[in-house]
């Protein structure tokens, strides 16, 4: 699923994943702030949790929670930012003021990220209950990112292999021309790439998993490139929404022609049932044995408009089919399919 009904989606999904601890449970946070709603996404990597709040839940929230602040929506909103934005992006001491944040998991699946801070010198309560994301969230703003980040790294690991082997060449090019090495310990092997990978997934993958869960988050590294390939993909999306919109626009600039079709069809039929009326005045004059030949005169005749107003309605429908097939309008398969519609017509 590509398009999404929410346009905050989109935004959201320009903001990088960023790493929390919260109630010593190492997670994974994204998080968007409007002027009065909100959007967030946490995930342990075994699950996907989501909430979004509008101006009217905020604020019947915050009366459920506060019974004893009375306030607008905006101040409630604006409070919340200010204290709960930091401690969702892993920088809780950057908050203007004192907050503790606990996390609960519910029965339910849904964890409840509980907030206490002060608001005009009175105890401000929030909580942020989050409930499993759908498939379809969880894979664009997770999972289908990832693997292009995969098959991007893949691919540049592939082109720097390709690069050390011509560099080898290149080293192998010199010693056969007799240049030496003034260093010892600047000697290398050959690079051979099955071999260096058997070596690495063997020594870092038990690393890897052996280390904390916190080495699943996303360093700046990564975070840079998560960055750089949902606006890469944002950028494709919107490229391919404008070329859309001039291929629909297309049929609708190209109506006033196929008016003129018409026209010129019915024109062509006024003009063609006079000449027949003309033919039948002649033939009262003319010999019996000639009225057989004149009844068929007039039936084709009669019949040439018929095939004439076909052409509009075929290259209308060729639009169509021209339109969705290949974008454009390709003059040569529309008489081609025009003169085929006109022989399977006669």
């Amino acid at each position: 699923m590509e398009a999404s009904a929410d346009p905050a989606d989109d935004v959201l999904l320009k903001r990088p994943w960023l790493s929390v601890n919260i109630s010593s449970c190492q997670l994974l946070s994204k998080t968007w702030f409007g002027e009065t709603s909100y959007r967030v996404l946490l995930t342990d990597m075994h699950c996907v949790w989501e909430e979004r709040m509008d101006a009217a839940s905020i604020h019947s929230r915050a009366q459920e929670l506060n019974p004893r602040l009375r306030a607008s929506v905006g101040a409630f909103f604006s409070h919340l930012c200010e204290v709960a934005e930091p401690c969702l992006s892993g920088r809780a001491g950057a908050a203007g003021c004192e907050v503790q944040v606990f996390l609960n998991r519910k029965d339910d699946e849904n964890i409840h990220v509980k907030l206490k801070s002060e608001l005009a010198g009175l105890p401000f309560h929030w909580e942020f209950i989050c409930s499993p994301a759908p498939v379809a969230l969880v894979c664009v703003q997770l999972v289908r990112p990832l693997l292009v980040m995969s098959r991007l790294l893949q691919q540049q690991v592939e082109q720097l292999g390709g690069l050390l082997a011509r560099k080898d060449a290149e080293i192998q090019d010199y010693r056969e021309n007799g240049a030496t090495l003034s260093r010892e310990r600047l000697q290398t092997d050959v690079f051979e790439s099955q071999t260096y990978r058997e070596s690495f997934m063997s020594q870092t993958l038990p690393l890897l998993w052996s280390e904390r869960s916190d080495a699943l988050g996303f360093d700046s590294d990564l975070q840079q490139l998560y960055a750089t390939v949902v606006a890469h993909r944002s950028s494709r999306k919107r490229k391919l929404s404008s070329e859309t919109c001039a291929v629909e626009d297309r049929p609708a600039a190209e109506k006033p022609a196929e008016t003129s079709s018409a026209a010129a069809a019915a024109s062509s039929s006024s003009s063609a049932a006079a000449a027949a009326a003309a033919l039948d005045v002649r033939s009262v004059s003319r010999n019996q044995n000639h009225d057989q030949e004149v009844k068929t005169t007039n039936n084709k005749s009669a019949n040439r408009p018929t095939t004439q107003q076909v052409q509009p309605f075929v290259q209308r429908q060729f639009r169509v089919m021209s339109y969705i097939s290949f974008g454009v309008f390709d003059v040569q398969k529309a008489s081609q399919l025009y003169k085929t519609m006109l022989i399977a017509a006669a």
